[in-house]
This record gives structure tokens, sequence and C-alpha cells, in this order.
């Protein structure tokens, strides 16, 4: 699974909205909305805040 697919994911199962998404997250809107197109990955730490908010929600991936 992709970065960009697994942002999808996200939102979908906690339906929000990419800025929702966005302020739970501290980053911009628009950040949100080039990771999901897949145009930029995350830099570390945003990438960090991302898998400890998904662990913080009871979200998994299986990266096998």
């Amino acid at each position: 699974m992709t970065f960009s697919e697994k942002v999808q994911e996200v939102r979908g199962q906690l339906k929000l909205t990419q800025a929702q998404l966005a302020a739970e997250l501290g980053v911009a809107f628009s950040t949100i909305n080039r990771w999901e197109k897949g145009r930029n990955e995350p830099q570390f730490l945003e990438r960090r805040k991302f898998d400890e908010f998904c662990q913080k929600k009871g979200i998994k991936f299986d990266d096998k």
C-alpha cells in the first residue's frame, strides 16, 4: 500500500475531510492533498506524526 493510499484509507475510516486530517496532524490542507495525489511524500517528522495518529486511532497497516 502506498503512502497516498494510506492517507486515503485513514480519512475514509475516520470520515475526516482533508482539512480535518490536516488539523489533527498540524500540517496544511495542501500537504494532505499532495500526499493523497502522490505528488509528495512526508518528511520524517510528518510521517512520524501520521504513524502516531494512526496508532492512537487503532489503525494498522500490513506493510508486508
